[in-house]
């Protein structure tokens, strides 16, 4: 008896071992566009000021760009100014994604962490546009394989890019007009271009410059899901009500422990 208690004992044991978690999924990470001759001005570290100016410009040049909004960075995506902002670049045919909740380092953070600063923000997506989106672009363009794992598990895809016209860099607007017009003499087949609106000068000076010469050189400006030829949401319904108090009631997926899979509040979403 006692020896067909240790082959249980064992078999439990070996049951355990062999019961390892299994290795998550990779996000894919997109650094260029697939869809020849288009142009994808992507927009960083939004909801900010410049965004109407941005917006404006992109339309009356008769293209699309895509905001990778933060919801608290420069400043809160559930003010009122902010609120409409984000608004006005959905209802304008522009691409909103994610630029996670506090601009953090993504590559320094822990499981749940990285999924924290994931859901506030498309929560607050989901609240003011109505949509989930399908694209994420990780702070600093930093990310390792938990990142890539955990946008995996989310359902989204990672965005990076292959010029950077140096705004937030520090250099000149005429460095950056320079880098334009150098990615056009080179003429790639697609350009994903990272810029950012809470630089004065992007949208006043380099914008105008940077649209110019890419569509002199026949280029079309696009959404980042245009020119991989995807979709840009998850799904899309209706926006709801900016007021946290019923946060949670309305979630299609309440914030949890990603570890533990126990329900649990990690932060309110809200500034």
């Amino acid at each position: 008896m006692f020896a067909s208690l240790l082959v249980t004992v064992a078999l439990a044991l070996a049951g355990c071992v062999s019961a390892a978690p299994q290795k998550r999924a990779l996000a894919q990470v997109y650094s260029k566009c697939t869809v020849p001759n288009t142009v994808a001005l992507t927009f960083d570290d939004g909801p900010h000021v410049s965004l109407h100016a941005i917006s404006d410009a992109l339309s009356a040049a008769g293209g699309k760009g895509t905001f990778f909004f933060n919801g608290n960075n420069f400043g809160c995506i559930y003010d009122d100014a902010n609120i409409e902002r984000v608004k006005y670049a959905y209802n304008k045919g522009h691409q909103v994604a994610s630029h996670t909740w506090g601009h953090k380092d993504l590559s320094t953070l822990s499981w749940d962490q990285i999924h924290d600063e994931m859901w506030r923000v498309e929560q607050a997506l989901q609240r003011i546009c109505g949509v989930q989106p399908a694209f994420m672009r990780p702070p600093f363009g930093n990310y390792n394989n938990l990142v890539r794992e955990a946008s995996a598990v989310r359902g989204q895809k990672i965005a990076i890019w292959d010029f950077d016209s140096g705004d937030s860099l520090g250099v000149s607007a005429q460095e950056s007009k320079n880098r334009y017009d150098t990615v056009v003499r080179d003429h790639p087949s697609t350009i994903l271009a990272l810029n950012h609106e809470t630089v004065p000068t992007t949208p006043t000076q380099v914008l105008p410059h940077a649209i110019q010469k890419l569509k002199g050189a026949g280029y079309k400006l696009v959404t980042l899901a245009e020119c991989l030829n995807q979709q840009p949401y998850q799904w899309v319904g209706a926006p709801q009500t900016k007021d946290v108090s019923n946060l949670f009631s309305s979630l299609s997926h309440a914030p949890y422990s990603f570890e533990t899979g126990e329900l649990e509040v990690l932060k309110a979403s809200s500034c």
